[in-house]
Formats: structure tokens, sequence, C-alpha cells
């Protein structure tokens, strides 16, 4: 006969309390965050796709940082660097809503596979170029330009890919881990390349770019995808267009967000072209001390990424989203009047915390509206605000940083910052309820 009272229920037929050697502590409630956020590395795509990228984006912020410094090396003009940038995106302005239709039809691993071997080419070719001594300005315009094209169809594809790699749910956290990896590269790809560009020269630098690449095409590779079968086409090409386009002028909420990346795109970010000009000439840090400003630029934005993750659900996103741009006004206005390293550091970190904490909110509250269906158009519409825009603003600001000089053309661009929080508040009121 069984037992009908086991020794692990009471009298009453509940359980019986545990004895205290035997209780297991509760979870400390810092701790809970972290094990929610993680389990979005539950899905076996994600974590090849993401620790892929950790490699390879830490080549490619090596090959940035460098890049810069043999420009400016080259031709002593911050108005050739801001050309280089201008050239880098300029595709992404003029193409991309035509790469966002793409985007919608074909299968985006495949599409991430040649983009990603694309870049892998290129950086060979820099590298190549560098190491053998012939390299020149005009080739590095046009190898920037080149960069551009591959850039407008990887960045729609890109951001569009995440939704094919998550549940909906974790969607937030994946973006938001996407910034922070993208971030922590942007801390150790810049100070690796000003120690190997101060040690050895340039050309290494471009050559383990090129390297890194295999790391996420073999990621994209492993992956197990359900189809990747072309999409049949629902219209022509310019049809699928402007149904984009007319989604986003009717929907007033991603409209406005788009307007004001874009319009931040151009004012703001381009104080990076001036970068090198501080490191060289105003601090006079060189080419080591370049990578630790970019780097600095990079934990700042990691911040930023990582208090997304973990309290971009709990905060007012659109109050957070204005804030962030102020902060980026006031912290490029200390980075302009700064006379110490130490100082501009500071300063770039909280640049950098207040310039990537918008733009992943941005895009996180573009991509939990947007249908499928639409989401490689209006992410290309993204990715034409934060890319397309960059370029005219930096060709600018290198034009005018050479007549007025950088600290100059930094301030103008702080209070060009301050100028836009108050026309997102007045044009746009509705954004700080987000």
């Amino acid at each position: 006969m069984k037992n009908k009272n086991p020794d692990y229920l009471s009298p009453a037929g509940k359980p019986a309390p545990i004895p205290p050697a035997f209780q297991v502590p509760a979870l400390p409630r810092f701790y809970l965050p972290i094990a929610e956020k993680g389990r979005v590395f539950r899905h076996r795509n994600f974590r090849l796709f993401f620790f892929g990228q950790l490699v390879s984006v830490v080549g490619t912020w090596m090959q940035s940082t460098a890049l810069q410094w043999l420009v400016y090396q080259l031709t002593n003009s911050q108005s050739s660097l801001g050309l280089v940038t201008f050239l880098n995106f300029l595709p992404v302005l003029l193409i991309s809503f035509f790469m966002g239709v793409l985007v919608d039809r074909l299968p985006k691993r495949k599409l991430l596979i040649l983009t990603q071997s694309s870049f892998m080419i290129l950086a060979i070719t820099l590298a190549v170029l560098t190491f053998t001594g012939l390299v020149e300005y005009w080739h590095i315009l046009a190898l920037a330009f080149l960069v551009g094209i591959v850039n407008a169809l990887d960045m729609p594809a890109r951001q569009a890919f995440y939704v094919e790699l998550v549940d909906r749910e974790d969607l937030t956290v994946a973006i938001g881990l996407n910034s922070a990896l993208f971030n922590s590269a942007r801390i150790i790809g810049p100070a690796i390349a000003g120690l190997i560009v101060g040690w050895i020269g340039e050309a290494p630098a471009f050559a383990i770019n090129a390297v890194t690449f295999l790391a996420v095409i073999f990621a994209l590779l492993l992956m197990r995808v359900g189809s990747d079968q072309i999409q049949p086409a629902r219209g022509k090409g310019f049809s699928d267009l402007l149904q984009g386009l007319r989604y986003l002028a009717g929907e007033k909420q991603i409209f406005g967000l788009v307007a004001m990346v874009a319009l931040v795109s151009f004012v703001g970010a381009p104080y990076m072209v001036l970068l090198p000009v501080f490191a060289r000439d105003i601090l006079q840090i060189g080419a080591e001390g370049f990578g630790q400003l970019m780097a600095a630029h990079g934990i700042g934005a990691l911040i930023g990424a990582l208090g997304v993750i973990f309290f971009g659900s709990r905060l007012g996103r659109g109050n957070i989203l204005i804030s962030a741009r102020a902060l980026m006004g006031l912290a490029v206005f200390a980075l302009a009047v700064s006379p110490y390293p130490w100082l501009s550091m500071v300063a770039l970190a909280l640049a950098g915390y207040a310039y990537i904490t918008q733009l992943i909110l941005t895009n996180t509250l573009i991509q939990g509206i947007v249908p499928d269906a639409l989401r490689g158009r209006v992410m290309s519409a993204f990715t034409w605000a934060l890319g397309g825009f960059f370029p005219l603003g930096s060709l600018l600001i290198g034009v005018i940083g050479d007549q007025i000089g950088a600290q100059n053309a930094a301030i103008l661009i702080s209070l060009g910052c301050l100028v836009l929080t108050a026309v997102n508040l007045v044009v746009f009121p509705a954004m700080k309820e987000l």
C-alpha cells in the first residue's frame, strides 16, 4: 500500500517547508534583467550572427580609424576628410530606397553573404595598394565610393534581417545588443588601429580587416534557415518603391522619427570627421591618441546601448530621444573648447552616448510599428536618413573647418544640435510622448 502522506508533504497535504540548509537563495534583483535580456541568445542563428559580427566589426573600425589617419597624412586637409566620408555614404543617399525593394524581394542571408564578400575584396585591394606604397588619394576616393554602394544594400538588409533571427518579443534586445556589439568594437578597433598605425603603418590594419570578414561570412553560411528562395515580385520595382514612400508619408510617427534622424545626421554627426584634426594639430597626441579618442567615443556609445537594453522599456523613450539630442550638442561644445586630451575623451564619451541612444531608440520604435511586408523599404528609409545625410554634412563641415578652423566648426555643430532639439519640440511635439 502506498504511503498516502509522503515525507515531502505536510499532514495537510501541502508541501513541507524546505530545511534552511537546503534552501537555494533567491536570485538578486540586479541579475534578473540580465537573465531576461540574455534569453535572446537561445536563438542559434542570432548567436552565429552576433559573434561573427563581433569579429568583423572590430576589423571595420580598425580600417576606418587607419584610413582617416592615412587621408589626413596624405592631404593635410579637412576638406579631404569630408570628401572621403561624402563619397563613402553618397550611394546610401542616392540608391538606398531602391535597395530596400531588393531587400524585400530577395533572401536577406544571401544578400549579406554577397555584401560581406564584397567588403572583404575591397579591403584586400586597399591593403595591397598601401603595402606596395602605390596608394594615392584618388584610390581612396574610388574605394570609398565602391564601399558606399555595397553599404547601400548591406545596411537595410542587415536591419531587416533581425526579425528573421529572433522572436518579436526579443527584437528590441537584439537590436540593442547589435548596437552594443558595434560600439564595443568601436572601443577595441580604434585602440588597436592606433597602436598598429603608430608602430608599423596603416596597411596591416587594412589587411586584418579583410580577414575578419570571414567570421561573419562563415556565420551566415552555418545558419539554418527555413527558406532562401527568392520572394515572388508583388509588382514592378518602381511601384513597390512608391508603396513604401506612401506608407512612410502616411505614418506620422515614423515620418517624424526618420526626418529627425536625417537632420541629426546632417547637422550633428559630422563632428567625427574633425577628430583627426583634433588629435594631430590641436591636442597633439598623434595616431595612438587618435585611437584613444575614437575608443572614448565608443565607450560612451556602448554605455548608451546597454542603457537602452536594460532600461529603455521602463523610461519614456520620446523624452530620452529629445534629451539625448540636447546632450549631444553640449558634449560637442565641450570637445571644441577642451585644451586637455582627457577632457576631450570625456566629451566624446558623452557625445557617443547621446548619439547612439537616439539611434537605437529610433530604430526599435520604427521596427515595432512597420509591417513585415514593408520592412526592407522602411528600413532603407532609416538607412537613407542615417547614412545619406551624413556625407553632405561631413563635406560641408570639412570645407567650413578649412576656412574657420576645426574648433569653430565644432562649435557650429554644437549650436546646430541645440537648435534641432528645439525644432523637434516644435514640429514633432508628440514624439516626447512615445
